[in-house]
């Protein structure tokens, strides 16, 4: 077959599998099996592709059409100018994630040096992110599951100029909470998914790791943890942040007032929806 035969092919069989947007995840595929993007294809596209090369652009629409997440086939993702590693076991970095980086950023001071913590860290997205914005940042990562830690360790590894460092640990443990102190700033993406409502969630999102979903009865139960066990690893002045779901804002603020913040600010993304708390330590 053609590349434009494959791209075609692919992206009827993804609009049958009732993907929302086929033709761009078929460009997308095309680019990562064939290297190439849409110019490519309009100027390559008559000519045959290498059979093992169809094959397995073949096998991976398929994986798509069964509604594997595109990132984990493709194997990386984009995220604030980063090539991240992603796949089963670790959460998919998004790019509503980038309001609470760039608030963080913004509210950091510029003066001096400054410490920092990425809690349920994942990929490692947000303390990455954050050194890209306040170089000479000295951060470090939190991370329970080990599966997500075998990526977090492979992405602060394609990036050892920012000089991050890994830490197996449970945020919602005392424990290792008091492994940490004096910081400057701590960051979260944590879990915030009310589990009443994982099953109901996209399939691709329920094929991502449930433990980075799953944010207890109620959605904050991490909200709470950070408030109460994490607040006080700040230095006074110190700087906290979450991201949050879009019904959740009013709550975080709550919790955070109660643990001691000030300055509390709720922050929007591009459509305008709440997606990220930020507040001081008194």
């Amino acid at each position: 077959m053609t590349y434009r035969a494959l791209y075609l092919t692919c992206r009827r069989r993804l609009a049958g599998a009732g993907l929302e947007d086929p033709g761009t995840d078929a460009a997308l595929l095309c680019q990562h099996f064939f290297s190439l993007d849409r110019p490519g294809l309009a100027v390559h596209g008559e000519e045959p592709c290498p059979e093992d090369k169809e094959r397995a652009f073949l096998r991976a629409v398929e994986e798509r059409a069964a509604r594997r997440p595109l990132q984990y086939i493709l194997g990386r993702w984009e995220f604030m100018g980063l090539s991240l590693f992603v796949g089963e076991g670790v959460l998919v970095p998004r790019e509503d994630t980038a309001v609470l980086v760039e608030a963080l950023g913004e509210r950091l001071p510029s003066h001096r040096p400054l410490r920092g913590i990425d809690l349920c860290a994942g990929t490692g997205a947000v303390a990455l992110g954050l050194c890209g914005l306040r170089p000479g940042l000295q951060m470090e990562c939190v991370e329970l599951s080990e599966e997500a830690f075998g990526y977090l360790e492979k992405n602060l590894g394609q990036y050892p100029r920012y000089g991050v460092r890994a830490h197996r640990g449970d945020v919602l443990s005392p424990e290792t909470a008091g492994r940490f102190g004096g910081l400057d700033v701590i960051a979260a993406n944590p879990p915030y998914i009310a589990e009443s409502t994982l099953p109901t969630l996209q399939p691709e999102v329920r094929k991502e790791p449930p433990m980075a979903l799953d944010g207890g009865p109620d959605g904050l139960s991490f909200y709470r943890a950070i408030g109460e066990l994490w607040a006080p690893r700040l230095r006074h002045g110190g700087l906290l942040g979450v991201e949050i779901g879009e019904e959740q804002g009013q709550a975080v603020l709550d919790i955070f007032k109660a643990a001691g913040l000030f300055g509390l600010a709720l922050h929007k993304d591009w459509a305008g929806l709440p997606r990220a708390v930020t507040g001081y330590r008194e």
